[in-house]
Order: C-alpha cells, then structure tokens, then sequence
C-alpha cells in the first residue's frame, strides 16, 4: 500500500490513505487502537524541546535582557571616539555571550540536577503532606462549625430576640429647649 507522509504536531509520522483500485484504504479499529496507544505511552520527558524559543513562556522577558545601551550610555555633548564606542559594545557583547555559555557549561547540569531535586522534594512535600493536611483540616473543622453554630443558633438566638423585643418599646423623643 501506498501513501502521502506527513508528520503532526508531535511529531508522529503517518501515511495518509490513498486510493487503490476504485477503493480507499481503511485501517481497521484495532490498528487506529495501536496508534492511539502507541501516542498515549508517548512520554512527556522524551519530548523534542525547541532550541530556537527557549523561553516560551516568557518568563525571563522584564529580567535578563539586557544590552550594551541598557548598561552604558553616552550623553549627548559627552561621546568618546567612534572606534573606542565601537569596540566597547564589542567586548560588551561578546563577554556577555561567552561568559554567560562558560557558566552555562560548568554549572548548568549541576543547577539543573538541584532545581530538580528541590521541584521534586517540593511536589513530594505538596502532594503527600501539604494537600492531605489541609483537606483533613477542612473535613474537621466543617465538623466544628456545625456544632458551632448549633450553639449560636441554641443560646444566642433566643437571647438576643428576647433583647430585641425590651428594646423595641423603648421610644425616644427629642426637643429642643430655648
């Protein structure tokens, strides 16, 4: 059987169906249950990461971006010479770049491993300890605030209308007196 390839947004690569002989080819439900399978076991950690936008979600954008003119700046009415300018935004650029790679390459992996380990203890410590005492905390103090306000509603309601009534018959005038 022949087909046109293509590939989808996850990268899969498929062969759509083509006419053969008057007839279009159909997979049968137990292959497309294959295919499914087959992209549902696709795990999350073995995915392509984009080496071009490295920051999709823009979290660094207010932070890291900084240039030459953000750093240093000349007045007007106060420049230095054109190749002097010329070779400081050079060395400014450049510096940046590879200093910022140097580090990457020497302390990268290592930061990672620990930023996993601290995201990994952190979700541990939320998901096995932080949620289950706080849904306990919610469970026993709704228990709490029934009896609670089964007492409020047993001994203070009828006090406070009782109160209520003395006082509605209290009437006040004012005069005022020359």
């Amino acid at each position: 059987m022949s087909g046109t390839k293509y590939v989808d947004s996850e990268g899969f690569l498929y062969t759509a169906p083509v006419r053969e002989q008057g007839n279009i080819y159909k997979p049968n439900n137990k292959m497309m249950a294959d295919e499914l399978s087959e992209k549902a076991v696709h795990d999350v950690h073995t995915k392509e990461i984009d080496l071009v936008n490295r920051d999709p979600k823009h979290l660094n954008d207010d932070v890291v971006k900084i240039d030459f003119e953000d750093v240093i700046a000349e007045p007007e009415g106060t420049h230095s010479f054109d190749g002097i300018w010329k070779a400081s935004f050079t060395t400014f650029t450049v510096t940046k770049y590879w200093f910022y790679r140097l580090l990457s390459a020497i302390f990268g992996i290592p930061m990672a491993l620990i930023w996993g380990i601290y995201f990994a203890i952190l979700s541990f410590l939320h998901i096995w300890a932080v949620v289950p005492c706080i849904r306990s905390y919610l469970i026993e103090i709704q228990c709490i605030s029934r009896v609670y306000s089964i007492c409020i509603h047993t001994f203070c309601d009828p006090l406070f209308e009782a109160i209520g009534k003395v006082f509605s018959s209290i009437r006040a005038t004012v005069r005022k007196e020359i």
